[in-house]
C-alpha cells in the first residue's frame, strides 16, 4: 500500500503543477468574470493574483522570472505588469486594455500551439475545423500556411 509519508520529489513537483494549472484556470476565470461584470476591479486584481502565482508553480520560479526578463519579450512585459499596478490602482478598463497588450507580446507566440491542442479536443475541434472559422482562427493565431 502507498504511505502518504514516503512521497517522492516527483509527486511534489506533480502536485505543484497540478496547483499551479488551477491557479491560472482560477486565474483567468476571475479575469473574464471580473471583464463581464463591468470591469470589476477587485475581480480583475484577484484574477491577475491568480494568475501571477500559479505561472511559476508551473514552470519553476526560475524559468518564470527569464520567460519575464527575456530581451525580445522587455516591451510585452512592461505593459502586462504595468496594466496589473494599473488594475492595482482602479484604473480596470485602461489597465485591462494595457494588460491585454502585453499579454499577446508575451505569450502570442503560444497561440498557434494552443490552437492546434483545442483542434484535437471533441466538440471544440470540430467548431475549429468548419471551412470560416479555420480560416479565422489561423489569421487570430499567426499560423502560417506552407505552400506545398
Amino acid at each position: 500500500m502507498w504511505d502518504p509519508s514516503e512521497r517522492s520529489d516527483v509527486t511534489d513537483l506533480i502536485l505543484c503543477t497540478e496547483i499551479g494549472i488551477a491557479l491560472v484556470a482560477f486565474g483567468i476565470f476571475f479575469q473574464f468574470l471580473g471583464i463581464m461584470l463591468f470591469f470589476d476591479g477587485p475581480l480583475l486584481a484577484l484574477g491577475n493574483i491568480l494568475f501571477l502565482s500559479g505561472l511559476p508553480l508551473i514552470i519553476g520560479p526560475t524559468k518564470t522570472f527569464y520567460f519575464f526578463s527575456r530581451k525580445e519579450k522587455w516591451r510585452g512585459t512592461l505593459c502586462f505588469f504595468g496594466g496589473i499596478l494599473l488594475v492595482f490602482f482602479k484604473r480596470p478598463i485602461i489597465g485591462i486594455i494595457i494588460e491585454f497588450v502585453g499579454f499577446i507580446g508575451l505569450f502570442g507566440s503560444f497561440f498557434p500551439v494552443i490552437l492546434q491542442a483545442l483542434r484535437q479536443t471533441p466538440f471544440i475541434g470540430t467548431f475549429l475545423s468548419l471551412p470560416y472559422i479555420r480560416g479565422a482562427a489561423d489569421r487570430l493565431a499567426g499560423v502560417r500556411q506552407s505552400a506545398v
